[in-house]
């Protein structure tokens, strides 16, 4: 029975595979090296994972980097607290830096950093739809105020009469009036706000859901005060309590409108929960 020997390699074969060998032990030296450089800090033994010990690092970073930022003042003492690895220490670090960038949050503070680290090229729009969409919309609400300002259906008189002593046309034309009036009262105060937010390092992603909710809470707020709280004369003369004006406080107001309805509902329903024991 033959036995066949394999081919003898050549000298040429024989150094080609001697770089190869060497050439994956670098790379897997290099791997190595790397996966001990980003090596994070040990915290399992803590009760927390190396991802959390890594979290609460690049928290501390950023607040500290929006505390020096902003001017405020940092205490000293993080020094070692922000320096060691131990899991007591950063917790009192986060706490300290917590109440240094109030009212701003570890949350808010990242959002931001995301949104100044964008392409600088884009304007402010751009990073920042909600400014955008809210000055459309005031843009929208502004262009819809005229136009039905312009008819001649739309007067003191024809706002007097309310939704119940008027119809058809009319009906309709103070009714969208009165919703851009409410639309640009809620507009002017969310734009106040997000400016507040960018100014104080408050802003949230999520925040731009809340204020879908606002818009629609504030037109309703400005026909509920315009068409049920508003006091009427008949049209004769333009008073302190014009439907027109509590629409657009309505809509500016919505949130402490909501509040005060709220308030009523829990007394009314705590008259009756009291009489029920």
């Amino acid at each position: 029975m033959s036995t066949s020997d394999p081919t003898p390699k050549t000298p040429q074969q024989n150094e080609e595979k001697s770089k190869a060998t060497t050439l994956e032990t670098s790379k897997s030296g290099e791997a190595t090296t790397q996966k001990l450089e980003k090596e994070a800090p040990k915290g399992v033994h803590k009760g927390v994972s190396d991802k959390l010990m890594n979290e609460i690092k690049e928290e501390l970073e950023n607040m500290l980097s929006f505390a020096m930022r902003n001017g405020k003042v940092i205490n000293t003492e993080l020094n070692p607290l922000i320096e060691s690895n131990n899991l007591d220490d950063l917790i009192n670090a986060h706490n300290i830096l917590a109440k240094n960038v109030a009212p701003a949050t570890p949350k808010s503070i990242k959002y931001l950093k995301t949104l100044n680290a964008r392409d600088n090229s884009r304007t402010i729009f751009s990073k920042l739809p909600i400014i955008r969409n809210l000055i459309i919309l005031a843009l929208v609400f502004l262009a819809l105020f005229i136009g039905t300002s312009l008819s001649d259906q739309v007067d003191n008189a024809s706002l007097a009469k309310g939704v119940l002593d008027n119809d058809g046309t009319p009906l309709f034309l103070n009714l969208m009036f009165l919703c851009a009036t409410s639309g640009l009262g809620v507009v002017f105060y969310l734009l106040k706000s997000v400016s507040e937010g960018i100014q104080k390092g408050t802003l949230m992603p999520e925040q731009s859901i809340y204020y879908v909710g606002l818009i629609v809470l504030g037109i309703m707020s400005g026909l509920i005060l315009s068409e049920i709280v508003a006091t009427y004369n008949g049209g004769k003369s333009l008073t302190v309590f014009n439907s027109c004006v509590l629409a657009l406080v309505g809509g500016f107001s919505s949130d402490a409108i909501f509040t005060v309805l709220q308030g009523i509902i829990n007394k009314i329903k705590a008259v009756f929960t009291s009489d029920d024991n």
